[in-house]
Formats: structure tokens, sequence, C-alpha cells
């Protein structure tokens, strides 16, 4: 059997649509944006044309529209930049919790340069309070800083509340919608947001490609210092063909193929616990199964069985999942979403994997995944009890 491919929340393959774009204007379209020649201006056209498409499909206008290398930059010029330009206003910041790493570690630094920090607690579905989230307002806040949907667990923010909220408060409202472009209809007048982070990988397009949305008004230095591309908002010569291909990507997911991949993955989800659980296997679901959720991701509690076991013996059969975020998988340090939401002392830590749908995912490989947990987690079973 081909190896199968369920860490989509990790990054995706880029589509055969998008490499042919790429590689079309990386043979033809090598110019430098800034320039004022035939080769300039058939590259700057090529890259307003993907700015129209992406401004488009958050409903915002193509001025607000910053290309960058991904989602950890525009994270972190939003938030490390916002609390530099307004800390005459004030130097209180809002996030929660379970925040990528791309948030939680510039707000460290923000923490350690006199900036205070509240970390709204979740509950055991990954959900934040807007109790919680009012009380921790005050005239003194300058950034509220809140993912749309959360990475390991699929829960989702209450964003139009949040924004609602905020409309009339000094607060410039951030979220990082890294995992949920692409999948979510993203409405930024609507919700009143900010400030808005992507990444092109998470789409099936191309990696070091992102944007931030930055509403007009919304003013601070550039954080990376040099020309004046972007509109001066963002230094370094742009990547033409990664631009290119990002519009593309973002031109396949029109709303009904956002909500056609949703039904899917959520029947993917409901598939996997049900066969597990039929098969016999002690499961659990860290969060809860909801069709509003982000049902590309299920992150699921395996009784009795470590994660890295796990982990190794579906990588041996052929199975590429993660054992959490892919930006921390690789150490030994437990999920500080789990532990947010069950607990440090909680066995789940230690024993969840995560598992995320990609456009090419089927039901056929959901099937032979659901076999391939069930004959592990027997084997394993038994050796624990002949031990």
């Amino acid at each position: 059997m081909e190896p199968v491919y369920l860490d989509n929340a990790a990054t995706t393959p880029m589509s055969e649509e998008v490499i042919a774009e790429m590689t079309d204007k990386m043979n033809h379209v090598w110019g430098n944006a800034s320039t004022t020649y035939s080769f300039g201006r058939k590259a700057h056209t090529v890259m307003e044309d993907s700015r129209q498409i992406i401004a488009d499909s958050i409903n915002a206008a193509t001025t607000e529209i910053t290309f960058t290398s991904g989602g950890s930059e525009s994270d972190n010029t939003a938030i490390v930049q916002t609390a530099i330009a307004r800390q005459n206003l004030g130097k209180h910041i809002i996030t929660t919790a379970i925040e990528h790493e791309a948030v939680l570690k510039p707000l460290q630094y923000l923490e350690s340069q006199g900036f205070e920090v509240t970390y709204l607690p979740v509950d055991q579905n990954g959900n934040i309070s807007l109790s919680d989230f009012k009380n921790a307002l005050r005239d003194d806040t300058i950034l509220v800083t809140i993912m749309m949907g959360n990475n390991e667990v699929g829960s989702r923010m209450p964003i139009h509340e949040i924004g609602e909220l905020l409309k009339d408060h000094q607060a410039w409202f951030h979220t990082d919608a890294v995992q949920t472009y692409g999948l979510l209809d993203i409405d930024v007048k609507r919700d009143h947001i900010d400030m808005l982070s992507t990444s092109a990988h998470k789409i099936n397009g191309p990696k070091m490609i992102g944007f931030l949305y930055r509403r007009n008004g919304i003013n601070f230095p550039s954080f990376v210092k040099g020309g004046e591309q972007e509109d001066k908002r963002r230094a370094g010569t742009e990547n033409i063909p990664a631009i290119a291909a990002f519009g593309t990507a973002v031109s396949v997911l029109t709303s009904a193929e956002k909500r056609a991949r949703q039904t899917k993955y959520f029947e993917f989800k409901n598939r996997i616990i049900n066969g597990l659980q039929a098969n016999g296997v002690a499961v659990e679901v860290n969060g809860e199964i909801k069709p509003d959720n982000l049902n590309h991701v299920l992150n699921i509690w395996l009784k009795g069985i470590s994660t890295y076991v796990m982990q190794t013996n579906l990588d041996l059969a052929g199975f590429a999942i993660s054992g959490g975020s892919a930006c921390t998988a690789g150490n030994l340090e437990p999920s500080h979403v789990l532990t947010a939401m069950y607990g440090e002392n909680s066995p789940r830590i230690s024993e969840s994997i995560r598992i995320s749908f990609g456009r090419y995912t089927t039901k056929e490989q959901i099937d032979a995944f659901i076999q391939a947990v069930t004959k592990i987690a027997n084997r394993l079973t038994e050796k624990s009890e002949v031990s």
C-alpha cells in the first residue's frame, strides 16, 4: 500500500494547478516587481492580480494585504509591532492558553519587555468563555490576539462576538487564521477583525509565502527593515512565483468547495471514532466533534498507549500522523493545548494523537487507518497484559 498522509494540519501537498502556475511564473515572470521596465511591470501585474484574489477571499481591500513569508512572520509582525506602536496607550494584551507557538513566543518576548499578557483558559472542549474575555478586557488593553481555530483539537473561537465587543474599544483585534483560511468563509468587515494571519502551505500552496491582512488605518512600522516593498509595510523583493501560486490555491476554494470539504472531513471524523469503537479500541475524542468546528482536525486519546509508540508504529505501517503541533512534535514537551484542556496530570497528554485530513484524503485511506490502529492497539494491549 502507498504511504497514507494524515497530517494536513502540519502542511499540505501542493496541488497540480499550483505547481503548474508556480513553474510557469518561474520560467516566464522572473522580473523584480519594483522595477519600472517591462520585466518588472509584468511581475507587478501578476502580483497585484493575486493580491486581488486574496483580498476578495476575506472581503478586504487590496491595500490591506501584505505578502509575508508565512504565518509566523505575520503573527510576529502583528503582535510585536502593535505593542511597540501602541505602548503609550497601555501595555495589556489578551490571548488564549492554546495559541500556536508563533503567537505565544512573541508574547513571551513582550512580557520580558514589560508588557502584561492575560492568557484566557479553555474548557475540556478547547473553548474560551466570553465572560472570561469580558472580565479580562481593560481600558489599557491595546491588543487582543485570539486564533480563529485551534490547530491541535479543531475548536473554534467566538471571533465574531469578540469583534463586536472590541469594535468601540481601543484594542486592535488580531486573529491567527492559519488553520481556518481556505476551510471557512472569512469576512473581516463582518467580524470587525483588524489584523489576520495566514500561510499558503496549509491550502495546497507553496511554503514560505503568506499574508498579513491589516485594516486600513492600522499603522505601525515595517517589521522587516530594508526596502519599500509592499507599500513600505514589508521589506524584501516579492516572490512572484509563490505569490501567483498562492492566488491559484485560493481561487480553487469557493464557498461551495469549503462547505463540501467541511462535510467530508466531518464524515471522516465520525467514521474513525465509530470504526475504532466498533473494533473494541479504547478511544475518546479530545475536544468535541461538531459540524461547525475545524473538521479537518481530529485529536484522539488512545487509552493506555503512548503517543510516541503509536506514532512510531503507524509510521512503520505507512501512516503519517502527529502527536500534536508540527512545530513542537519533534520534542518531548507535552502538548500545551491538551494540558490547558485537561490538566498537566491527565493521561491524555501522553496518550493522544492528531489526525488531520486534506484535499486528497480518501475514504479508503480512512478505513485502512482504522484497521491499522486497531491492529496496533490490539498487539500493544496483548503485550501489556502478558508482561
